[in-house]
């Protein structure tokens, strides 16, 4: 029987470049597409690290025009890359016979100002800067950070999601049988004024929380990160470097106190994780790659994380 499964896509199913991007979407939507050909209802989210980060540098490059946020540089982002990902997941739905639609929803997701991830920028996002350029743009009032051993990118706030704002729209096209694309970069993060208006908030909002929210609040029955590996590691890039098949709650606890998960990279994927397989019972998440993810759901490969 069929799974309504929530995807959230990494860096590595999208590219750096809009043209890697472009031929990147086309596997991209081959492995959606197997997913919705096995039986399975699938909401597709991304990640927008490198996107926003460039968009926000071009829009703010003349210091002479007003700034533009980040929430702005993310609805951005949210439009170019769904444009290119329902084309290519429309078109191999298409080549395989399958009557389906595909439709971006541009996804609001509100945030607390008072969150203290406003006073602590974590958020790698840009292209990556050895550390004297780092330094540099440093000195110009811009965080940065080493972003696990990769090399050195800009920070920014990346406060918790608190609730989707689009979500009655998600959820319609769900019932109309379509394949909904949203949260995307996390969604644009907004918070309510004291009127009831959402304003825009100067941040980014990790994909993976955000995509935990989708799933949780669309009972979902699995959620599937997307990564760089195909399963978990404790000791990563270590002689007694160890692949982990499962996870539980209790376990990816203990091992992110002993310091196994890199922040910015797998921690926050392992604690969406954990956070979804905590939420309800039966509910599984998974961390694999892209090309892995009907494997995974199959209980072949990655890494499982359940209660």
């Amino acid at each position: 029987m069929g799974k309504r499964i929530v995807i959230a896509l990494g860096g590595n199913a999208l590219g750096n470049t809009l043209n890697e991007q472009k031929t990147a979407v086309r596997e991209t939507a081959k492995a959606i597409a197997d997913l919705i050909q096995d039986g399975h209802e699938v909401i597709v989210a991304h990640g927008n690290g490198p996107q926003v980060g460039m968009i926000n540098l071009a829009m703010n490059a003349d210091p002479n025009k007003p700034y533009i946020p980040l929430a702005t540089c993310t609805a951005m982002s949210q439009g170019y890359i769904g444009f290119d990902l329902q084309n290519a997941l429309s078109a191999e739905l298409q080549d395989r016979g399958i009557s389906k639609p595909v439709a971006t929803v541009l996804t609001q997701v509100q945030v607390d100002l008072q969150d203290p991830a406003f006073q602590k920028p974590t958020k790698p996002i840009g292209s990556f800067m050895t550390e004297e350029q780092a330094l540099e743009l440093q000195k110009t009032g811009v965080n940065v950070m080493e972003d696990a051993g990769r090399g050195w990118r800009r920070c920014v706030a990346s406060p918790k999601p608190m609730a989707i704002v689009e979500i009655d729209t998600v959820r319609a096209l769900l019932s109309g049988g379509c394949v909904p694309i949203a949260c995307g970069g996390g969604g644009i993060p907004v918070y309510a004024s004291e009127d009831g208006r959402l304003l825009a908030a100067d941040a980014v909002i990790d994909k993976d929380f955000a995509s935990e929210l989708l799933a949780e609040t669309l009972n979902a029955d699995a959620l599937i990160i997307l990564t760089a590996v195909e399963k978990v590691a404790i000791n990563f890039g270590k002689p007694d470097q160890k692949w982990l098949d499962r996870l539980t709650p209790a376990e990816a606890r203990q091992y992110e106190a002993e310091g196994h998960f890199a922040p910015g990279s797998m921690l926050p994927k392992v604690r969406a994780a954990v956070q979804f397989a905590e939420s309800a019972p039966g509910r599984m998440a998974l961390i694999t790659l892209l090309e892995k993810a009907r494997e995974g759901i199959a209980g072949t490969t990655g890494t499982s994380v359940q209660q």
